[in-house]
Formats: C-alpha cells, sequence, structure tokens
C-alpha cells in the first residue's frame, strides 16, 4: 500500500490571515505582560551594552561575578549622575513654574484682545471657554495623578527588576548562546555562530552610537539655548535629545517646548523662531553628519516603519514603548538581514530604494519592432 501523502497545503490568502491573526494574538499577549516584558528588554540592551566591559574584566582574570558587579556598579554611578543633574535642573524649572504661568497668562489675555479686536469676536466668550477648558483639565487631573503615582510605583518595581535581569543575562550568557546553537541543531552550526556574532556586534555598536547621538545632541541643544540666552537650557537640552530618540514625532515635541520657554521668558518673540532655526541647524548635523559616522550605519530603517513602530509601541507599552520601538525594529531588521529566507522583510524596512523603471528601453525596443 503507497504512503499517503498527508502535508496540508494552505492556500496564500490564508497563510496571510494565520499570520495575521499570529500578530495580533503576539501584540495582545505583549500588552497585557508588559510589566514583565519592558524591563526584560530594557535588561537585554543594557546586557548587550555591558557585554564588552564584563568580557574586558574576565580576561584580565577577574571573576566573571565580580565582573559583573563592577560593571553594574560603573553603570550605576553613570545612571545616578544624570540622573541628578536631570533632578536639580527639573528642581530649578519646577521653583519657577508659578512666574512662567503668570507670564503666559499675560500672553494669553494680549492674544485675546488680539483675537477679539481682528475678528470682531467677543473677548467674555473666549475667556468663558478658557474657563471652562481650565476646570475640565483640573477634573481630569485627579485620574492623570493616579496614574502617575501608579507609574512611579510600577517604575520603582522596573528599577528592582532591571538590574537583577541584567546581571542574571551576563551571568547566564554563555547557557543563553549554547542553547540558541542546540536549538538550531548540528548541521547549522556555522550559520547559527556567523549570525549571533555579526548581530551582536552591530547591535552593540548601534546601541552605543544611539548613547553617543544622545550626548552629542544634548550638548548642541544645550549650546544653542545658552547662545540665546534661554532659561533651563541644560534641563530642556537633555529633554530636547531624549525626545529625539523618537523618529520625526520626538523632534517637533522637542522644539516646542524650548520655544513656549523663550516666549514666556524673554520680551521679544523673536526668540522662539531663533531657537527653532537654531535646532534646525542642530538636526541637520544630526542626520547628515552624527548619525551616519557615529549611529552603526548597516542599520537604516525607513521612514514608514520607524513612524508605524513608534506608534504601535506607544498603543503597546506607553512611553517606553515609543523609546524601544526602533532599536527592537533594528534588531528584527539586522536579524532579517542575516537569515537568507528573512531578507526580503529585512530589505523592506531599510531604506534603500531600487531605481527606478525607466521608460527609454521600452520604447526603443517599439521602435525597433515598428
Amino acid at each position: 500500500m503507497n504512503a499517503i501523502n498527508t502535508e496540508l497545503k494552505l492556500p496564500s490568502y490564508l497563510k496571510t490571515i494565520i499570520i495575521f491573526i499570529g500578530l495580533i494574538a503576539l501584540f495582545g499577549l505583549l500588552y497585557i505582560a508588559k510589566s514583565i516584558v519592558v524591563p526584560l528588554i530594557f535588561a537585554i540592551i543594557i546586557a548587550i551594552l555591558l557585554n564588552p566591559i564584563v568580557n574586558f574584566f574576565v580576561r584580565i582574570r577577574i571573576n566573571r561575578v565580580i565582573a559583573i558587579i563592577i560593571a553594574l556598579t560603573i553603570t550605576f554611578i553613570v545612571i545616578a549622575a544624570f540622573g541628578a543633574l536631570f533632578i536639580s535642573q527639573a528642581s530649578r524649572f519646577s521653583d519657577s513654574w508659578p512666574i512662567l504661568v503668570d507670564k503666559f497668562t499675560i500672553l494669553l489675555n494680549d492674544a485675546i484682545s488680539w483675537a477679539a479686536s481682528s475678528f470682531d469676536i467677543n473677548p467674555v466668550k473666549i475667556h468663558e471657554w478658557i474657563v471652562k477648558t481650565k476646570n475640565e483639565l483640573i477634573s481630569s487631573s485627579g485620574a492623570a495623578i493616579g496614574q502617575t503615582l501608579s507609574g512611579i510605583g510600577s517604575g520603582l518595581l522596573v528599577l528592582l527588576l532591571v538590574p537583577v535581569y541584567i546581571f542574571m543575562i551576563l551571568f547566564y550568557q554563555p547557557l543563553i548562546l549554547d542553547f540558541i546553537h542546540k536549538l538550531f541543531g548540528t548541521n547549522h552550526q556555522d550559520q547559527v555562530r556567523k549570525i549571533v556574532s555579526q548581530t551582536k556586534t552591530v547591535i552593540q555598536h548601534y546601541l552605543v552610537g544611539l548613547v553617543i547621538e544622545f550626548i552629542m545632541v544634548a550638548v548642541l541643544n544645550t549650546v544653542v539655548l545658552l547662545i540665546f540666552g534661554i532659561e533651563y537650557a541644560i534641563l530642556l537640552g537633555i529633554i530636547g535629545a531624549l525626545l529625539n530618540l523618537i523618529p520625526y514625532i520626538g523632534g517637533i515635541v522637542g522644539v516646542a517646548l524650548p520655544m513656549i520657554v523663550a516666549l514666556v521668558t524673554k520680551t521679544s518673540a523673536w526668540y522662539s523662531i531663533y531657537v527653532l532655526i537654531g535646532y534646525y541647524i542642530v538636526q541637520l548635523i544630526d542626520n547628515n553628519l552624527i548619525v551616519p559616522l557615529v549611529v552603526a550605519s548597516k542599520v537604516k530603517i525607513n521612514a514608514l516603519f520607524s513612524v508605524i513602530v513608534v506608534i504601535v509601541g506607544n498603543v503597546i507599552w506607553g512611553i517606553p514603548g515609543m523609546f524601544l520601538s526602533i532599536p527592537l525594529l533594528a534588531i528584527v531588521k539586522l536579524i532579517c538581514d542575516n537569515i537568507e529566507s528573512l531578507k526580503p522583510w529585512g530589505f523592506l524596512l531599510g531604506d534603500t530604494m531600487p531605481p527606478l523603471l525607466s521608460i527609454e528601453p521600452i520604447l526603443k525596443k517599439l521602435k525597433k519592432k515598428s
């Protein structure tokens, strides 16, 4: 009796539906488990950054546990110093907040008077609308405060979990790598070893590049604000550099904040325009010099998928998801570029535009036939 071929062949549209359902289930799972997944992803990214430091200490005959502790201590000192600087600037900003609010109120009243005289609108109606909007904001602020306190609580939990995750990932790195090799069998060991090595190296370069880009953009933003005498220059420069890590969307918000501060604190509105021009020059330097030279050149993601993953990251994980979306997409693209069957997807995520189809060869062939 001949063997019966029981292989199930599905039509392409059915495969597409199954993949689509699988992606929905994956995103749903990531949303439900975000309190576990987000700290773990942060820990993996930081562990990848710290791995060369740990390996250096191990090579000079330091115990692996001690090497990991030293690397974590150095990281904690750097983050603590940055946090202290940020908190001191934020505290100074909060002390001046009532003054800024009063100045903004004066500007708002002037704008209301101008709008009332230019567009023949009763200023009383404008004031009533502002009061109504303010009351709605105040009524909704209670829930926002509750969410903020909850976020602070979860943030403290993350701060406790992330160092533990980092330590475990770095300590069990040989076990994790051995597991990856065994997962794909003995026939693909060379390919797996090559993919793991290349991906790890490029990811390290990319993440280190992001850190260097953040520092350079923060310095440039601060210099621009100091040149024009904008208050809270260091705080606004750091915030702008952080937001710059969120492509396209972050740059708009990052320049809006110092423009508002300049409008409120300066006597002339031209300073807001000066800040806009200065930040535009910084963006030109960042996009044309810092990113190509500092950030890993092998990681190039097109604008369409950058915006999509930032929005999806915000929907699934909130603000941490916006910051994690681009590094995660870069890791996915690197993996796709190193696996033959997934290279089309890596090409789709990249920004390499294929040459447009020229119509001249077609016209020449038609002329020859005629």
